[in-house]
């Protein structure tokens, strides 16, 4: 069944607050493969909350995960994630179409700090296949 047009503009609730810590970015760096030295977080680290609010989107839309295929992920900073930051993830339905049975869903996500600054926004593109996919 295609996911409901409505669903466009759509803004969800943010996730739960999430505290930094070197802790978490050196458990993160090193599941990629790297090292950690200490200072800023990665580039790639937001999809920790940009993944949390997907989730929970999809759950709210009882949408099935494994009908999704992730197409594309960016990500634009107004700052670097810091450890002792505490952030949340606003996910927006931006945009959906249906091609061949396929939903492809775009969506934005606002990463804001404990004081409601924008640190990072991220915009993904989701394939939802169709029952035949």
């Amino acid at each position: 069944m295609p996911v409901d047009q409505s669903l466009v503009g759509r803004v969800f609730p943010p996730t739960r607050p999430y505290v930094v810590s070197e802790e978490k970015i050196r458990t993160f760096v090193e599941s990629t493969g790297g090292g950690y030295a200490g200072g800023p977080a990665p580039a790639t680290f937001p999809i920790v909350l940009a993944f949390e609010a997907m989730n929970a989107f999809l759950e709210a839309e009882s949408i099935d995960l494994f009908r999704i295929v992730h197409g594309e992920q960016k990500f634009a900073y107004e700052r670097p994630v810091l450890p002792g930051d505490v952030l949340t993830a606003t996910l927006t339905v931006a945009t959906l179409r249906q091609i061949a049975g396929n939903d492809i869903i775009g969506t934005t996500s606002e990463i804001t700090d404990g004081s409601g600054a924008l640190v990072c926004s991220t915009s993904a593109t989701l394939v939802h296949r169709g029952a035949d996919g």
